[in-house]
């Protein structure tokens, strides 16, 4: 594999990481369902992609998305054209992983297996009948995007089968005959997986929560052990209420001939009607950084994008045999990229570590992880300790990174106080900093320990690092780090280095730079031995707000900024709902900015230099808006629900369609369209209620609610006047037997509530730099 088979010029395997182009690499895999995402959104979900720093699209192939019915040939049209999205993708600059199942799981219907597909899962001949045909039209379509120089880089077999590694082996069989080749072959392998090492890539996975727990179960041990830095990459808890008699497994060991690899980190998490989690951007992005300090090879996200089934009855329900109930349309997974490509918290947070991989990534990937010793629990890691500092150093024994994390869902971590590390690498002791510094209940963070950039060695920072952007017409470059909320910025460098911008302080033969601002300041460097470095500090929010398109620039703006497409020349574009400045580095040598197509872009004049105030050119774009008016009329008030069924045990099923009709409150909310620019349009609501179904034009969407805003795609079809949005909402009482964030708990009431609280137009436009 990889080496051997299916070969991939510049790409290699080892026991260790993955090679490309002669050097280690760590690739980001962000999953998105191309047939969950309307194809006219294609290109603008890859664009996000690729400005959130993934490098490969993860997709599931649902068969049953494609041929529901047996005497009907697989649809490869429209929104299932799996050829043209891998096309799109490597347009984009993205290469494609296809999980190609034929079981996929994903919250389909059977898995993603048409209703007629039985016996499965087996080397019955009659089902592997069924999947050469299927894989021979699937390869028809894709095989050509196999081949040397095509985007298609990895195939996925199957998912979460535990005990049948020869009929993984048939599979890839199968899927080779039909066309389909790869230098990577994957299977998942959590839950002690049998699965035959060595044909497949064994890769694993971590959620901060999950649906398949029951209604009454708190927080899940399987869940808080992803909050620890640890060498225990199984996961038996993902799955483990499909797992037939295999719950409670113990976890295995990884393979010692495999890195560390994961295809399903917790991009969010789906919403089940019994069961609601609703994970928090810092949930997400410090489960992604224990697994990167842990000594993660390959950070893969599920979902990165969410979406919508592409048609009704394609979720897995109770009256699909399944223990959860999921919405019917609704997959937006809370995932970084919303199924409307909002993006959250979690798109930036792990847009900076993202931005940190790209840079320094060939390193990381070659370092290995050293975790400090603590007292063991019963099973190795107590998974229940809260005192401990959560950290640990991954080094190549020169130079390394120190990791930790003082972040839980659900139950908070106390603040650490008084923190310092004492670090032996080859070359000696590092200990830093110089001064114990505290570290802030919910604060999780990566200090570099003698870091090499362009011949200037820092010693150590309590600074994170973001990205290095080359100097220009002789200029040095900049090493770009970041603040922690509530930690003091202080860096050292060797003796005989010389500063200009702050003031030193030398202790024990260092250069110390101590409370360095998030002011944007440079710093300008000259080590011993001639290199040279400015060092520029972002404060946390800027930090949020940062972004570094094609790894030349780095912009700072609370708006969407992604490259331009294809098709487009030069720039970046800034995509906003309203007036938004974007801060850009370096800027275009005092020439004035060369304008912003959209309704309302100016720019401001800026010039070159050595301060915040001038080394970046500024950018006013959007202009200030009206918001739009917005009529909602209540045309049905709710009835009292009835008690809903428990029909799994612990789990209770959503209402069907009669009942919710019957039940619901509905309201009329028309959206007035001559002022808005039909680029994307979303409509935010506000509600209290249980479940909530609406309808736009011929579409429907649904939710199952747990606290957050609902947002609905309502942007007007050319020549409309107005948008006309129906709404059903069935009640929430304090008897409905669901699972609700605390947030949204605190909102239940005793008696029953269906109602919509507020609505907010969000009219997108795109602007052009």
């Amino acid at each position: 594999m990889a080496n051997v088979e299916d070969p991939r010029a510049g790409l290699a395997l080892t026991s260790r990481s993955l090679w490309r182009d002669g050097r280690p690499w760590i690739p980001v895999t962000g999953e998105m369902h191309y047939s969950r995402v309307p194809r006219e959104r294609w290109e603008q979900t890859l664009r996000l992609m690729k400005a959130g720093g993934v490098t490969v699209v993860s997709t599931y192939v649902f068969w049953i998305h494609h041929q529901e019915r047996r005497d009907q040939e697989p649809v490869f049209e429209g929104g299932l054209d799996v050829a043209a999205f891998v096309r799109m993708c490597h347009a984009a600059g993205l290469e494609v992983i296809v999980r190609v199942g034929p079981w996929c799981h994903g919250e389909a219907r059977n898995g993603g297996l048409p209703d007629w597909v039985v016996p499965a899962r087996s080397d019955d001949p009659a089902y592997l009948e069924e999947v050469r045909a299927w894989f021979g039209h699937l390869g028809r379509q894709v095989g050509p995007l196999c081949g040397a120089g095509g985007p298609i880089i990895g195939i996925q077999l199957e998912n979460e089968l535990y005990d049948q590694r020869e009929h993984i082996v048939t599979l890839k069989k199968l899927a080779r005959a039909s066309g389909l080749h790869a230098p990577l072959w994957t299977a998942t392998a959590w839950g002690s997986a049998d699965i035959p090492v060595g044909e497949v890539f064994p890769l694993y996975g971590g959620y901060s929560d999950g649906f398949w727990v029951d209604t009454a179960d708190g927080w899940d041990d399987s869940f808080r052990a992803h909050f620890f830095f640890s060498d225990q990459w199984d996961d038996p808890g993902i799955g483990r209420d499909l797992a037939g008699d295999r719950p409670g497994i113990a976890p295995g060991a990884k393979h010692p001939d495999f890195p560390a690899a994961t295809c399903e980190l917790g991009g969010g998490m789906a919403t089940a009607y019994h069961r609601r989690p609703r994970p928090t951007g810092a949930d997400i992005a410090a489960l992604a950084l224990t697994k990167l300090g842990s000594g993660s090879a390959w950070q893969g996200y599920y979902m990165y994008a969410g979406g919508a089934n592409p048609r009704p009855g394609l979720q897995e329900s109770h009256a699909t045999g399944y223990p959860n109930d999921l919405p019917v349309h609704d997959y937006d997974f809370h995932a970084p990229i919303g199924a409307h490509l909002q993006t959250r918290d979690s798109f930036h947070l792990l847009r900076n570590q993202h931005a940190f991989v790209a840079a320094f990534g060939d390193r990381l990937a070659a370092m290995t992880t050293t975790l400090p010793a603590h007292p063991p629990g019963p099973a190795g890691l107590d998974v229940h300790d809260r005192e401990a500092l959560r950290w640990c150093l991954r080094s190549d024994g020169r130079a390394g990174f120190v990791f930790v994390n003082n972040h839980q869902p659900h139950e908070p971590l106390p603040a650490r106080p008084g923190v310092h590390f004492d670090i032996g690498l080859d070359a000696g002791r590092v200990r830093f900093p110089h001064r114990p510094v505290d570290i802030p209940s919910g604060a999780f963070l990566c200090w570099p320990v003698r870091l090499d950039v362009h011949g200037v060695t820092v010693n150590w920072a309590t600074l994170g690092v973001l990205t290095v952007l080359e100097g220009a017409d002789g200029e040095a470059p900049v090493l770009v780090l970041t603040k922690t909320e509530g930690v003091p910025g202080h860096l050292s460098l060797p003796p005989g280095s010389s500063v200009a911008g702050h003031p030193v302080v030398e202790l024990d033969g260092e250069v110390v730079l101590e409370d360095l601002p998030g002011s944007r300041a440079f710093v300008s460097v000259t080590a011993p031995g001639g290199g040279r470095l400015r060092l520029l500090v972002l404060d946390a929010a800027d930090a949020l707000r940062a972004w570094t398109p094609g790894r030349d620039r780095l912009v700072i703006s609370e708006a969407d900024v992604v490259e331009p497409g294809p098709d487009e020349a030069g720039g970046v574009c800034v995509i906003a709902a309203g007036p938004v400045t974007a801060e850009v580095f370096p800027p275009s040598h005092g020439a004035r900015g060369p304008g912003s197509a959209g309704a309302g872009g100016t720019n401001a004049d800026s010039a070159s230099g050595t301060d915040a105030g001038s080394a970046f050119e500024r950018y006013e774009v959007g202009g200030p808006r009206t918001p739009v008016p917005v009529e909602i009329v209540r045309t049905a008030a709710a009835t009292s629900p009835p008690v809903r069924p428990v029909t799994v045990p612990g789990r209770a099923s959503a209402p069907d369609a009669r009942t919710l009709a019957a039940c619901a409150a509905r309201y009329t909310i028309t959206v007035p369209a001559r002022d808005l620019a039909r680029e994307r349009v979303l409509l935010r609501l506000e509600l209290v209620g249980d479940v909530a179904v609406a309808k736009v034009g011929d579409r429907t969407e649904d939710l199952f609610w747990d606290g957050a805003p609902w947002d609905l795609d309502v942007t007007p079809p050319p020549g409309a006047d107005s948008v006309q949005v129906e709404v059903l909402i069935y009640p929430l009482d304090g008897a409905t037997p669901v699972r609700l964030p605390e947030d949204a708990e605190r909102r239940r009431r005793s008696g029953p509530v269906a109602e919509i609280v507020s609505a907010t137009v969000l009219d997108y436009r795109t602007h052009r730099l």
